[in-house]
């Protein structure tokens, strides 16, 4: 459990429709949490080791295209969007999904209370952190959809889930980046440009994440320094600057110092490569199973630790790493959403916007995924309800010939 409570930097509380699961982040240092109040059931233990496979199997792709770029990412994000969309999937585009979040032989029903109830649990750790998680759904006022499928998303993922004119664009562009605005306190003010015709759902997952560390950066101690890039120029960067006992380890390859937050819960794990190695290498050693040998390995040592002040944001198109992990038919025409609605949809896109502030005080992390839903190959269902006076003629359609025409003011009786 250490490993994905170190894993999770990004992990923030739900923000529901109805309710709002927001811890204070008041500022004050709490006692060391050192115990879960109640064990893990098989649920949250079968979503929290997929979790933790997803987010190594996502940052590797995502590494992989981009070995000399900055990368910020929040596979719990993804997972969480992905999570809510794979309840409209059947048949081969759900068992893709299902595969690609590396949720195995889990049943929708096991995947929704696992999802539930894990977050619930580990938001509730440290008062002391502010996070929050929230997540919607938009969709075209005049798309059809099963009640079920929102039904199931709010109950599970606390979605609130709500219909707009897309036709009216800029309204709806408005609204939707509102919510993303809101959802990460500021950090992430835009998440769509543009509303296609052919889009009539975003569902959307935000997470905001703000911590303390236990032990602050005294930032009169912060520097000016030069940092080496993966290509060997230089820049200048801020280095904090902080020597005392703190959870380390160290391989053949890799330093690595563990800094909590707040109650110790939540904690940012700095993976340092030693000379010579290259850090895509490090990168790609790690695993679920790596991953945990490591967190479970820290031990206390007297560390003289410098770290850079950084400011990032990013954004991530993810259509190409969630097909390199198998999620591949929810892009496609052969898409499989009759569990969301009986018109033919597919996936159009998956996007992350992140952002991140590390600084002597802590840490400020937002990620918003948003999920887009198009119609495939036949228009959308327009409703026309003949209930009031209409016209209508009878014609030879290859002439044009006008054969009858006729007005009803109402029902002859």
């Amino acid at each position: 459990m250490k490993g994905i409570l170190a894993l999770m930097l990004s992990l923030a509380a739900i923000t529901a429709c109805k309710a709002d699961f927001s811890s204070p982040g008041d500022g004050t240092t709490p006692p060391v949490l050192t115990a879960l109040p109640r064990a893990l059931t098989a649920n949250e233990v079968q979503v929290r080791d997929a979790a933790n496979d997803f987010s190594f199997a996502l940052m590797a792709s995502v590494n992989d295209s981009q070995p000399a770029s900055n990368v910020f990412i929040s596979p719990l994000s993804a997972s969480y969007a992905l999570g809510m969309t794979v309840n409209g999937a059947a048949n081969r585009t759900f068992t893709e999904m299902r595969s690609a979040l590396q949720l195995r032989a889990l049943t929708q029903p096991e995947m929704n209370a696992g999802y539930s109830s894990l977050l619930t649990l580990l938001v509730s750790l440290d008062p002391s952190v502010k996070l929050k998680i929230a997540n919607s759904i938009w969709y075209r006022n005049t798309f059809p959809f099963k009640s079920t499928f929102a039904d199931t998303t709010r109950k599970y993922f606390f979605a609130n889930v709500q219909p707009l004119n897309f036709s009216d664009r800029s309204a709806s562009l408005a609204t939707i980046n509102d919510w993303a605005s809101l959802a990460t306190n500021g950090k992430i003010t835009k998440v769509l440009d543009d509303i296609a015709d052919d889009q009539v759902m975003f569902l959307l997952n935000a997470i905001y994440f703000k911590g303390s560390w236990r032990d602050k950066f005294d930032v009169a101690k912060t520097v000016p320094a030069t940092f080496t890039t993966a290509s060997g120029a230089t820049q200048p960067v801020n280095l904090m600057q902080r020597t005392a006992s703190m959870l380390y380890k160290e391989s053949g390859t890799y330093q690595a110092v563990d800094l909590p937050y707040g109650n110790s819960a939540f904690s940012m794990t700095v993976i340092l490569p030693k000379t010579g190695n290259d850090v895509n290498a490090v990168a790609h050693s790690f695993n679920s199973a790596t991953w945990q040998s490591i967190t479970n390995s820290f031990g206390a040592a007297t560390i003289s630790l410098s770290l850079p002040k950084i400011k990032l944001t990013y954004e991530r198109l993810l259509n190409g790493d969630l097909k390199s992990l198998g999620m591949r038919a929810a892009f496609t025409d052969a898409a499989d959403f009759s569990n969301l609605s009986a018109q033919p949809l597919q996936i159009s896109f998956v996007k992350q916007n992140s952002f991140v502030d590390i600084n002597e005080e802590g840490t400020e992390a937002a990620a918003v995924t948003t999920v887009g839903v198009t119609v495939t190959s036949v228009p959308l269902t327009i409703t026309m309800r003949v209930d009031r006076p209409y016209l209508f003629v009878i014609r030879e359609r290859l002439s044009g010939t006008v054969i009858f025409m006729g007005k009803i003011t109402g029902v002859p009786q």
